[in-house]
């Protein structure tokens, strides 16, 4: 039986928080998918990556060192910038900051979105029903858990 494969979309505020804090779910999903495991994988957008580095740059340079060493680590697939076709067609459904991150993650055809942006995502998780589940990293972990268990357990009896 294939293995499944759960893809998940960090959002830049996800990636920042784990970065800076050990502690909390942001870093623990930070650790697992530095594991390269399998059966998650991390994705985040081209528009994030530029996201994240210029808030660095402006406010915590010392840290890109441990950032650019992190990135590496965790071995995320970049999904490329959208195009302004894609992003004038999403227009409207959440803070137009926050489109290119919408459509990365339909992109990337992930299965969760994971933010910590409570303004604008849960408003989009409640109007609108997309191909991934829209959820904060505390959500994930306890979402994840259990799905990490099924997958392995589906595997070891096959």
């Amino acid at each position: 039986m294939a293995e499944n494969i759960i893809k998940i979309f960090l959002d830049s505020n996800v990636i920042l928080s784990g970065l800076i804090s050990d502690k909390g779910s942001p870093r623990i999903i930070l650790d697992i998918l530095s594991l390269k495991t399998t059966f998650i994988l991390g994705m985040t957008g081209e528009y994030n990556l530029i996201e994240i580095e210029r808030n660095l740059i402006k406010k915590i340079p010392a840290a890109i060192p441990i950032y650019n060493e992190y990135i590496s680590k965790i071995n995320f697939e970049i999904i490329k910038m959208p195009s302004l076709v894609e992003i004038k067609n999403h227009l409207g459904q959440t803070a137009d900051k926050d489109v290119p991150v919408l459509v990365s993650a339909l992109n990337g055809k992930a299965g969760y979105l994971i933010t910590g942006d409570k303004k604008d995502f849960d408003k989009l998780k409640a109007e609108h029903n997309y191909i991934f589940k829209i959820l904060n990293p505390s959500e994930f972990i306890q979402a994840i858990i259990p799905e990490i268990l099924k997958t392995k357990s589906e595997s070891y009896s096959d």
